[in-house]
């Protein structure tokens, strides 16, 4: 009766709980390759966690109308963490990875990626004399760096060894650098059209060398993530303005057939790691 009772006097409290119950039961049954059936293009799973998560931030975003007492400013509060928690949870595509999965994960990217490089040389063509060099600066290494990291991606799913990882992680983080370090320099064209088509041509790689970078991580020891953050020196805070989260979160719900809401998730759990690591 008590634990009836306690339900009652607090029905947001019980309902987040339960809401993070669902969340963290449905990552256990995703690492375990338990769907549940598919949803559309995704997964019953998926769209449960997705469903879960939603619900979760709106019984966060919606306190008492009389917050006037302490107790409602203190249900407020309990929300606020129950959400936080319900972000740091792991979800299953940064979590329970095999180094042969996730070789496999990259190597699926890289179509992908290279449509995003055939891209920016497009886009490079349409800018006017004095917008082009500054694109063309910022650009010129992404070919040669994504076929680069193509190549390290399947020679790592042919064989997934210490080495090959770690001259894939050496790529990812170049690459990553030379992506960073263009926002920056498109950031820089004055002709606010041209600076819209260079920055949404460039996130279209970003989105894409983060996720793997993303997936390098997970497998990464804490020393090799430590030399990694060592390399990186323009570090995500400084391209974060640049950066489109929902070219992102489309083209990560593409890529995994999954809800827009559950790529927010993978994303921004992901930015959170890197953050956390130094990058």
């Amino acid at each position: 009766m008590e634990l009836i009772s306690n339900i009652w006097n607090h029905p947001k409290t019980s309902a987040a709980g339960l809401l993070i119950a669902i969340v963290t039961i449905a990552g256990v049954l995703s690492q375990q390759g338990i769907t549940l059936g598919t949803a559309g293009n995704g997964t019953v799973l998926s769209l449960a966690t997705a469903i879960a998560t939603a619900l979760l931030g709106l019984l966060a975003k919606d306190p008492e109308t009389n917050s006037s007492t302490s107790s409602s400013s203190s249900n407020v509060a309990k929300l606020g963490v129950w959400a936080l928690i319900a972000l740091l949870l792991p979800v299953p595509f940064l979590s329970g990875c095999s180094g042969s999965s996730v070789a496999q994960d990259i190597v699926n990217w890289t179509p992908a990626l290279q449509s995003a490089v055939t891209t920016v040389d497009a886009t490079a063509a349409l800018f006017s004399p004095a917008d082009a060099p500054i694109f063309a600066a910022a650009t010129i290494g992404f070919d040669a760096a994504s076929n680069l990291l193509v190549s390290q991606a399947k020679a790592y799913l042919a064989n997934p060894s210490a080495s090959v990882l770690t001259q894939l992680q050496t790529q990812i983080v170049t690459f990553q650098q030379q992506v960073n370090i263009a926002l920056l320099q498109a950031a820089k064209i004055s002709n606010p059209q041209s600076q819209q088509s260079a920055l949404a041509a460039i996130n279209g790689v970003a989105t894409i060398v983060n996720s793997i970078f993303a997936l390098v991580q997970s497998i990464s020891g804490k020393v090799a993530v430590a030399q990694m953050a060592a390399q990186s020196t323009v570090k995500l805070a400084a391209v974060r303005p640049y950066l489109d989260e929902r070219q992102a979160i489309a083209s990560v719900a593409s890529h995994y057939k999954e809800p827009a809401a559950e790529a927010r998730i993978q994303i921004e759990q992901a930015e959170a790691a890197a953050v956390q690591a130094g990058f």
